[in-house]
């Protein structure tokens, strides 16, 4: 028996490199899974991967910050599906900048996809997932937070805000999930560097002005590894499985906690 057997899983952002990764390994332990994006090209062929392989799963176009399209999705899974089990609001952007520099529409973007995104899920997921037998497992929430959200660090002030946001509403989310005996659990992630696109230079990240400069690709990624106290960025696949530990009845007895996944950055 796989670890989430027969369970259903919405994961967000699952075209990008954490949430690609969490929905294979979801699937790949047995559950059925919504992948949903605004990249249905990559979707599309992120659920042929998985079926391919012997998993379940279907791409739903989703705009995060739209409430009416939670309804949708959320309402469609629960007839499709049967219920909702898990929740992976991985969706999220990153941009950096000074304070005093920092434009209007870079706030509203991060507060949009980062935070309200976040509220907009879980709201559904509450609606959806106190109706469940009240014999079942506990349904789980994951919330992907970040380093930023648990330490400050200069040109990241904005995002750090709507990254500790996630960690704090995730502990308020769990305690009302428990108060009211919804049989929910929620917890919140939060990676370190991770090698994806976002981390290796795309537009509006850290890395991305570094390229602008012109300092090399490899002089990047090297600087990044060895920022972490293990020498290396971590990989999707090290967010995946701790995603899969909180979704799963191994991590039963953890509500409104966070898990670290960043080579030590944060030990320090």
């Amino acid at each position: 028996m796989n670890r989430v057997d027969g369970k259903v899983a919405i994961v967000t952002g699952a075209a990008g490199g954490i949430g690609s990764a969490t929905a294979r390994l979801l699937a790949k332990a047995g559950a059925r899974v919504v992948a949903t994006d605004m990249r249905p090209a990559d979707g599309e062929r992120l659920v042929a991967e998985i079926v391919r392989d012997g998993g379940q799963a279907r791409y739903v176009d989703h705009d995060v910050t739209r409430d009416a399209d939670w309804v949708r999705v959320v309402a469609d899974t629960v007839a499709r599906e049967g219920g909702l089990d898990i929740l992976v609001n991985n969706a999220g952007i990153y941009r950096h900048g000074s304070i005093e520099d920092f434009r209007d529409e870079d706030i509203d973007a991060l507060f949009a996809v980062n935070m309200k995104s976040i509220v907009l899920g879980t709201r559904q997921a509450f609606r959806a997932m106190k109706l469940r037998p009240k014999d079942a497992d506990s349904a789980s929430i994951v919330n992907l937070s970040s380093i930023a959200g648990l330490v400050g660090s200069p040109q990241s002030s904005v995002y750090s805000m709507s990254k500790g946001g996630v960690r704090l509403f995730t502990k308020a989310a769990a305690m009302e999930a428990a108060h009211l005996r919804y049989n929910i659990r929620c917890n919140s992630v939060h990676p370190g560097i991770i090698d994806t696109e976002m981390a290796r230079g795309a537009e509006n990240s850290v890395a991305g002005a570094m390229v602008k400069r012109g300092v090399p690709a490899d002089d990047i990624a090297a600087m990044m590894a060895a920022s972490h106290p293990l020498g290396r960025m971590g990989v999707a696949e090290d967010i995946a499985r701790g995603i899969l530990y909180l979704a799963s009845n191994d991590s039963s007895f953890m509500t409104g906690s966070e898990l670290v996944i960043d080579g030590g950055w944060t030990a320090r």
